[in-house]
């Protein structure tokens, strides 16, 4: 029989052990080791059975239970110092208030469709939410002021399971947030704080805002699930990824503009500031900006482009994808239709709306709406998330600011990073901290000491991966067989499962998504080969894969079964297995415990990956194409660089060979340096490159290291921008608006219309000095509205500058008509071929750079 009704009954603790709950609330205990160790105390089956759930644990204990451990002395002076210590972690001053710089924002809003923050808090898919989570994590211990805004999804993404067959199969049991680490937000009179937004035909949508606590950081979390709505619009944020394109619109409209409207009511109940910065972390919060230019247009009665203009002052935008069918792409229609009629803003007219995603450049389609777009044109700044990913993405969106050079697009890069503390196993953690102070840790020097000057010895080193292995190892086993059960198979058939895996034998990882570029079937290209390498009588080597396919990716549903097709052969089936349901639990024991890990994508299709990250912090080896972060990290000595087939158009082709590569770095390379251990057992090589990858790799895999650079390259310009064009009266804000409407008008009257040279000789020398002299036609602008540059370069085959540098001509004459002349001269620094022309571009000095207006006017050759 089915209950008609269903609710959540809490656990009320002993007085002595009231701080347990406050403890199990801040998902600090996710990372902070000691208070998982103090729960994990209380019942150590209970807390294995739970999955590490301190909520679920103590529901779980019982009243006499608890009763008999309130009176356990010791423990309860172990509680009130893991209390104590949480609240000085939420008080003190930390990194942030240290900072000196006068622009620093009051705080921060990071917008992200998705958090992965600890397996409790079922919320994420893959690398997009583990960063979003380590992000939120990493401001907290520094102590930046970041509050968290997403959607509270009822069913998380999917759990994953396997079929005899070894099909994926998609489950999606409901979560009870009332048995989650979250706390609802409530008005004064005690009843559920709510947002609203207006929907086509008369309809709302309303949300009850849930916040979790990530340390010092609060993280919002928008839930559609009330009664208020009716049962499509309850729905919204039923799952993850999940449902048609209008029900993702749906979502994307909750997290922008009703992720806005949740933090000015969480302000209301709190009293906290008001964010100066605004990160989208994807073009999934997008609609946050058009929430943002309501607010000013409704209640400062500013014009929309003012408002724009002042929205885009305090806003950050960061993408994540290196192709284009990663983009969140709409149907115009469809939007148009969600800002119209009854759902129409007043003051912001929906062409504008539109204009803002349009894909209105060359190559685009005028007929949908595009996230990506739509996020940077109401950015100040833009980044990718490593360095080739920066370089990929000012490729791929240079259409947007036609007439300047690639380089000159304005998206920068700051590399992603991992959270130490959440990622480093604790055993690790214990063997470095026994021998090494925090600042050699934190400097990964003190990885490089001899034993004998106070550094970790081999043998303890090599003995802690064995340990982490052969955790891996048993907990691989469980869940091998778990799979076979779920899967049909009888207990009487998996004798074998206690066998499978050897906590001796080199293993290699591989878990991610499963989208087709990440090529998980890459290694079994070839599969006699392959067979050869697992089973090899001296020298074999192990593989465990896991990961999870979006439910709609059929080719990477059927990489899934091709892989754990080959994975349920009796004669490879203990060295190569499946892991399914990859989460974040998973993860903290299978990075750990492996030795190498492989990652093979299709370059440069890898925005940065972080996986490999979290291996490197526990001492494993990265095999690695070179794309995402290993691009620029990799050094020849952290680990290997598996050799592509860059410009080989045939995928099958190149595939074949990229396969070869790794097959033959493995032969050759990594498994006889693993075996190869001297008189005491230990492979001196191996543990060098450990050394070495600890030292180098693990200061820079630090997500700390990543928050500081968007506190000082983005978020603090971006806080200094805001308070410009935000100040009194919004005059900043009106008078670039302005500004920037004047220069557009008569744009089309700006032009070079002479450029002569002199200093050219017969034979040109490195050295010599070449005058430039420019005249222009600013059709009403004024000298000051424009810079006249002179462009200089290396040209190529088709007379097209490469390389290209920019210095400003400087104004030497007016004539009349609105003509200038200009003079600047070059000194050529380099042989060979050479080339320069001149242009103009608007300059402002509230404007982030020449570009931002995607104006440009060049001499005609």
């Amino acid at each position: 029989m089915r209950a008609i009704r269903r609710f959540t009954v809490r656990t009320v603790l002993p007085e002595p052990l009231a701080p347990l709950d406050t403890l199990a609330q801040n998902l600090r205990f996710s990372w902070h080791e000691p208070t998982r160790a103090l729960f994990e105390s209380l019942d150590p089956e209970r807390w294995a059975e739970v999955h590490g759930d301190p909520i679920k644990l103590l529901g779980a204990l019982g009243k006499t239970r608890l009763e008999e451990l309130a009176r356990d002395e010791a423990l309860v002076a172990r509680v009130r110092e893991l209390d104590a210590d949480l609240r000085d972690y939420l008080e003190q001053p930390r990194w942030f208030q240290q900072y000196d710089a006068p622009d620093k924002p009051d705080a921060i809003a990071y917008f992200s469709a998705e958090f992965g923050i600890t397996a409790v808090l079922p919320q994420y898919s893959g690398g997009l939410g583990i960063l979003a989570g380590d992000h939120l994590k990493s401001a907290s211990d520094l102590g930046v002021p970041i509050i968290g805004v997403g959607l509270l999804y009822g069913a998380g993404y999917f759990k994953q399971s396997l079929t005899r067959e070894g099909w994926q199969h998609e489950t999606y049991p409901l979560l009870d947030p009332d048995n989650l680490p979250l706390t609802l937000l409530r008005e004064a009179d005690g009843t559920p704080a709510r947002v609203s937004l207006s929907l086509p035909g008369g309809r709302q949508l309303h949300a009850q805002v849930w916040r979790a606590d990530v340390g010092r950081v609060p993280l919002l979390l928008l839930d559609s699930n009330v009664t208020e709505n009716d049962d499509v619009t309850r729905k919204v944020t039923d799952r993850l990824y999940g449902g048609s394109a209008e029900h993702r619109l749906k979502q994307e409209l909750l997290l922008g503009m009703g992720g806005v409207k949740a933090l000015r009511l969480h302000a209301r109940l709190t009293g906290g500031p008001t964010p100066q910065v605004y990160h989208a972390n994807e073009g999934h919060a997008g609609f946050l900006a058009i929430e943002r230019i309501r607010e000013l247009v409704t209640a400062e009665g500013l014009s929309f482009e003012a408002a724009l203009e002042a929205v885009r002052a305090g806003t950050v935008f960061t993408t994540h994808t290196p192709v284009p069918a990663g983009i969140d792409r709409f149907s115009r229609d469809l939007v148009r239709e969600y800002f119209s009629g009854s759902a129409e803003l007043p003051g912001v007219p929906v062409d504008k709306i539109l204009a803002l995603g349009t894909e209105d450049f060359e190559g685009g389609d005028l007929s949908v709406y595009n996230m990506a777009v739509m996020g940077l044109r109401t950015a100040r700044l833009a980044n990718g998330v490593a360095k080739l990913h920066g370089q990929v993405s000012r490729g791929m969106f240079h259409q947007l600011w036609p007439g300047f050079d690639v380089s000159e697009v304005p998206i920068t890069s700051i590399t992603n990073g991992v959270h130490g503390p959440t990622w480093t196993d604790p055993a690790f953690t214990a063997m470095a901290e026994s021998h090494l102070t925090p600042e050699q840790i934190a400097g990964g020097e003190g990885w490089l000491l001899p034993a004998e000057q106070g550094g970790v010895p081999d043998a303890e080193l090599w003995a802690t991966r064995r340990t982490l292995r052969a955790a891996l190892v048993r907990s691989a086993r469980r869940r091998v067989r778990k799979s076979w059960l779920d899967r049909g198979a009888s207990p009487a058939e998996l004798g074998w499962v206690d066998d499978v895996l050897d906590p001796d034998v080199l293993t290699i990882g591989f878990a991610r998504r499963v989208p087709t570029y990440k090529r998980l079937t890459l290694m079994l290209s070839d599969p006699e080969r392959l067979r050869k390498l697992l089973t090899d009588p001296e020298r074999p080597i192990q593989i465990l894969v896991a990961g999870k396919s979006h439910p709609a990716d059929e080719q990477g549903i059927g990489l899934i079964q091709k892989l754990v097709s080959f994975a349920d052969e009796e004669g490879v089936r203990d060295r190569i297995v499946f892991l399914p349901n990859y989460d974040i639990e998973m993860a903290q024991t299978l990075m750990p415990g492996c030795d190498v890990w492989l990652n093979n994508p299709l370059r440069p299709l890898e925005a940065s990956g972080t996986s490999g990250m979290k291996c490197a912090l526990n001492g494993a080896l990265n095999l690695s194409i070179l794309d995402g972060w290993w691009d620029e990290w990799f050094d020849g000595r952290n680990g290997w660089a598996i050799p592509t087939a860059d410009g080989v158009e045939d995928h099958q082709r190149r595939d074949a060979l990229e396969a070869a590569a790794l097959y033959e770095l493995l032969e050759d390379t990594v498994v006889p340096r693993f075996y190869d251990r001297d008189e005491n057992g230990i492979p001196q090589h191996w543990l060098e490159m450990v050394r070495h990858t600890l030292a180098t790799l693990g200061p820079k895999v630090q997500a700390t290291r990543m928050v500081r650079e968007y506190v000082e390259r983005l978020y603090t310009p971006v806080a200094g921008s805001y308070r410009t064009l935000n100040g009194a009266g919004y005059a900043g804000a009106t008078a670039l608006a302005e500004w920037k409407a004047q220069v557009r008008e008569a744009w089309h009257g700006v032009r070079v219309d002479h450029v002569e040279s002199t200093g050219v000789a017969d034979v040109v020398k490195v050295g010599d000095v070449v005058g430039v002299s420019a005249y222009v036609t600013l059709d009403g602008l004024r000298p000051q509205d424009v810079e006249v540059q002179l462009v200089t370069g290396r040209v190529d085959e088709d007379d097209t500058l490469v390389d290209v540098a920019t210095r400003p001509l400087q104004l030497v004459e007016t004539y009349e008509g609105g003509r200038y002349g200009y003079h600047g001269e070059v000194e050529l620094e380099f042989s060979g071929s050479f080339g320069y022309s001149v242009r103009i571009v608007p300059v402002h000095e509230l404007i982030a750079g020449t570009a931002e207006l995607a104006l440009v006017s060049a001499a005609q050759a």
